[in-house]
């Protein structure tokens, strides 16, 4: 680095560590590239604990690519996808947590998801992994010398212990169920607009989206192709994907659309089963509610304003009736979707949480060796069981937080960075 440095950069006093410096690149020949900032950082006191070299450049393409350019021709090569995060947690300047949370950062969607990650950039779970372990071990401090020294150490009680082992069963339920809502939160939630032709999907969609992104006709089958676009309700990205209208007699042009929908309404975790409220119910509007009538749904009868005779033909207590035109319909539907996709909770993004596999897998295990040995103390097996399976708990935690992780598990999250980071 300090090679390349000396050949690219030049400046009148020199560059101090961690001071910002005016400086001129130059090209392998010598020749002005820009006038530019660069930050010099001494290991350890830098991103991946290395020495570094950081250059902000005037916001050109063509500026950019020249400085790479001549940052290759005199030997630098371009970092793998998360290199420096990779070379971070290597260093032990993070943890693997905090590495993947890094890459939630950058990928982040909606103001929700990146405040998500950046929770778990400050190595809260770690703490909190450590402090669920401590307790762990104590507990098996005091099985072991009941088990080591029979004859010397009194086996506790093994209601106490029990005891001992709730609040930790606790703390591990609740970081699950924090993790499976930050999954959401960063990934979203498929939701499908269906139900039969005119029955107002496509006015629905604009008017979630508040602009007109999908064509809006009187005509049958004007929606030939899934349409995807996205809205936020309660922080949540919510994927909606306005769909052809699925009727019995339709062109063959038509029944391509509607084999698009059919596979929307598959993939999608909620389906939006639109019906025109206003008219008695047709053919394909009940057999499109018998078909989803065993999935989660949202059953809207729309065009209110116009009539509601076919509302009452269903007796669905929990039917949304009303019209795209009013907000308070729009805000029902926006709560329904919250209500069926996640509870309705409203989503606390300041706690650190799980993300990556490897982490769900050792809570799981985890809560699995607690129930076990739980089930053993009160069935009064030999306390060397219920040691063993806190055992198995006490280490399945050390893969959550600690520097432990096998190759793959260290590739297959940094695999998810873009070039460099």
């Amino acid at each position: 680095m300090p090679a390349l440095r000396d050949r690219l950069v030049r400046t009148k006093s020199g560059l101090r560590p961690r001071v910002a410096t005016r400086v001129t690149i130059v090209d392998e020949c010598g020749r002005a590239l820009d006038r530019a900032i660069a930050v010099a950082f001494s290991a350890p006191h830098s991103y991946t604990g290395e020495d570094m070299l950081e250059l902000q450049l005037h916001g050109s393409p063509v500026v950019a690519r020249e400085v790479v350019r001549a940052l290759l021709a005199c030997g630098a090569r371009l970092a793998a996808p998360g290199e420096f995060t990779r070379r971070a947690f290597l260093n032990d300047k993070m943890d693997l947590h905090a590495a993947a949370a890094v890459a939630d950062v950058v990928n982040a969607e909606t103001r929700a998801a990146a405040q998500a990650a950046l929770a778990n950039l400050g190595g809260g779970l770690a703490n909190e992994i450590r402090s669920l372990r401590a307790s762990l071990a104590r507990v098996l401090e005091e099985l072991g010398g009941a088990i080591d020294f029979p004859d010397e150490v009194p086996e506790p009680g093994r209601a106490d212990v029990e005891r001992r082992l709730e609040p930790i069963a606790a703390a591990l339920e609740r970081l699950r169920h924090d993790g499976e809502l930050g999954q959401l939160v960063r990934e979203g939630m498929g939701v499908a607009i269906v139900g039969p032709p005119n029955a107002g999907k496509s006015s629905l969609l604009n008017a979630l989206l508040g602009f007109e992104r999908a064509i809006v006709s009187e005509i049958p089958g004007t929606t030939r192709d899934a349409i995807e676009e996205a809205i936020v309700v309660d922080g949540v990205p919510v994927r909606l994907i306005d769909t052809a209208g699925i009727r019995s007699h339709a062109d063959r042009l038509e029944s391509a659309g509607i084999e698009r929908t059919e596979r929307a309404l598959v993939a999608a975790a909620v389906a939006l089963v639109v019906i025109d409220g206003s008219e008695r119910l047709g053919a394909d509007a009940i057999a499109l509610l018998e078909r989803t009538a065993g999935r989660p749904r949202i059953l809207f009868f729309n065009k209110s304003d116009l009539g509601t005779l076919g509302t009452r033909e269903t007796g669905e207590p929990q039917a949304i009736v009303g019209s795209v035109r009013h907000v308070a319909t729009l805000q029902e539907l926006r709560q329904a979707v919250a209500r069926l996709g996640w509870g309705g909770e409203r989503i606390d993004l300041s706690r650190p949480h799980l993300v990556a596999l490897h982490e769900f897998d050792g809570v799981n295990t985890a809560l699995d060796g607690l129930h076990r040995a739980g089930r053993a103390l009160r069935n009064g097996e030999p306390i060397d069981f219920a040691a063993a399976e806190l055992h198995r708990a006490y280490s399945s935690l050390g893969h959550v937080s600690e520097q432990v992780a096998a190759e793959e598990v260290i590739d297959g999250i940094f695999s998810r960075f873009c070039i460099g980071k």
